[in-house]
């Protein structure tokens, strides 16, 4: 979704006035800022059924993550199964499992304009923040439901609306993002997750966040999350701006030249006009698909309506 101008019935200030220390840290650091969108009455149980019943289902993720002792998870995928969305929204509230309504911008004609607002009115207090792409996954979890560390591609906003949840977010170094590991991810080579060690939280920054809240971090900083309390609801809006998407198309093609055995620098190395050369050459790449998508027929393991959560 292209960030436009926003007509008809919105409120104003669905994001109050930020403070200079939160203009200045946004993109640069983790930051939490306040929001008005859990106002607007599209979170509450009976539109969410609603909307759960007319959701496209190839848009409809349901996942589990299995965690051993060491915090490491293990994704199980599935499918809603028969039951209506009164009755998804009661399975989700009993269980682990989290459910992620993606392209919620093109798929939610009430929601569409609010997101279109809210980043409206962030860029209006940003002269050098430009999106110039919005994609939004509305997020629904039960009160034990977590999610394991892992890294983004694109820039992030999380919009919390209900029940409360915590998050830890590390910084985006090598050693906490390993470059080929973003490379890896665009490359569709893997999921999101990234390996994990406990030590790692000593330097992590944690959030707590409740209805109201919203929260954003600097480009690929890996973060994980823990449910803290009751059915949780979240709008996640990933945003692209020119600077991330030369960024992450010299990833892939970095990660295109390292399978085969070609030299790469490191990207903190790596200057904007060579940057640029990189994702031009990665558009080309792209078209001529060297490598699998190993990540688009992952496997279905269950139905919401028979699993054990």
């Amino acid at each position: 979704m292209k960030l436009e101008a926003v007509s008809g019935p919105v409120e104003p200030n669905l994001v109050p006035a930020w403070t200079t220390d939160q203009c200045a840290q946004f993109r640069k650091a983790p930051m939490t800022f306040a929001h008005r969108l859990a106002e607007t009455g599209l979170f509450e149980d009976e539109a969410l059924a609603a909307l759960l019943d007319r959701y496209p289902d190839e848009l409809f993720d349901i996942n589990i993550y299995d965690f051993d002792d060491e915090g490491q998870a293990r994704l199980r995928t599935g499918v809603r199964g028969r039951l209506p969305g009164d009755q998804v929204l009661e399975g989700i509230k009993g269980g682990r499992v989290w459910v992620n309504l993606r392209r919620i911008e093109a798929n939610h004609e009430a929601l569409r304009p609010f997101i279109q607002a809210a980043f409206g009115e962030i860029k209006a207090r940003l002269p050098d923040f430009n999106p110039v792409q919005l994609n939004g996954q509305l997020i629904l979890s039960a009160p034990q439901a977590k999610v394991p560390f892992h890294a983004d591609p694109p820039g992030v906003c999380l919009f919390h609306m209900r029940g409360r949840k915590r998050i830890w977010i590390y910084p985006a170094d090598e050693e906490h993002m390993p470059q080929t590991g973003m490379e890896d991810i665009l490359l569709k080579q893997q999921t999101e997750e990234l390996p994990y060690r406990r030590d790692m939280d000593r330097v992590a920054e944690v959030f707590d966040l409740s209805p109201g809240i919203a929260i954003t971090w600097p480009l690929h900083a890996p973060h994980r999350i823990e449910n803290q309390e009751g059915f949780n609801v979240s709008l996640s809006v990933d945003f692209q701006t020119w600077g991330s998407r030369i960024l992450n198309g010299a990833h892939y093609a970095n990660g295109i030249l390292r399978r085969k055995g070609l030299p790469v620098a490191a990207m903190s190395a790596t200057p904007m006009a060579a940057r640029v050369g990189l994702w031009a050459a990665s558009l080309a790449m792209k078209r001529i698909s060297l490598v699998e998508d190993k990540i688009v027929n992952l496997d279905r393991s269950f139905e919401l309506d028979g699993v054990k959560t």
